[in-house]
């Protein structure tokens, strides 16, 4: 459960094609909005958060930085910046991966998880959980079949499974997206990340001189 001194904290998700936004008080969601939008996350994010009570005003902003769509990351990571700037509020990042594991655990799947979702040029965003969540291994983007090989029976949750269905169609799982509103599953030590992107593999886009963004 998030562990925080501030007594509300604004969770922001737009790491995929799901754009969703929470405000947790006492371990408590008091509101929320989930929507999957595909694109357009810089249009629908702000009014979201200011259709919230007090405008989504926080002590605390709590943000999913990675990883999943590179636009996607950086409209979500910069809106909490600037928000937690103008409220003088604290600001930190969660795993989308680890999200979508503790969404699992909570309704009900047990032991080990492989949470994954869809990278670029075909590949996966995997990471192996057990009930906690806690991570087994490190977050790796791998083509379908060398995810599917690393599965060793565990279950495999979120949207990156569509991709192992191409080349297995028999591979069973759990298609989801992140929701901001299961931030409220993580334990503290999964809500301490940077606020800046992990993105899972060198990003396609490059900076003039080859630099990387």
């Amino acid at each position: 459960m998030i562990d925080s001194p501030a007594p509300r904290t604004l969770v922001i998700d737009t790491a995929t094609a799901a754009c969703s936004v929470a405000l947790i008080e006492a371990g408590v969601v008091i509101a929320a909005t989930h929507r999957e939008v595909g694109r357009g996350h810089a249009e629908q994010l702000l009014p979201m958060i200011a259709a919230l009570p007090d405008g989504g005003r926080a002590g605390h902003i709590l943000v999913d930085v990675g990883p999943g769509s590179f636009t996607g990351l950086r409209v979500g990571i910069a809106a909490a910046r600037g928000l937690a700037l103008g409220w003088d509020a604290g600001v930190s990042g969660y795993s989308s991966l680890a999200l979508i594991a503790a969404a699992a655990f909570a309704a009900g799947r047990d032991g080990e998880i492989a949470a994954m979702l869809e990278g670029g040029h075909g590949e996966v965003f995997v990471q192996s959980f057990a009930p906690g969540p806690v991570a087994l291994d490190a977050l790796a983007s791998r083509k379908p079949e060398a995810a599917i090989a690393a599965l060793a029976g565990r279950w495999p949750v979120g949207n990156g499974l569509r991709w192992l269905q191409q080349v297995a169609p028999e591979c069973d799982g759990q298609p989801a997206l992140p929701d901001a509103a299961d931030a409220v599953l993580l334990p503290p030590a999964l809500t301490a990340l940077p606020p800046r992107p992990l993105y899972g593999r060198a990003p396609d886009a490059k900076l003039p001189g080859g630099i990387t963004p």
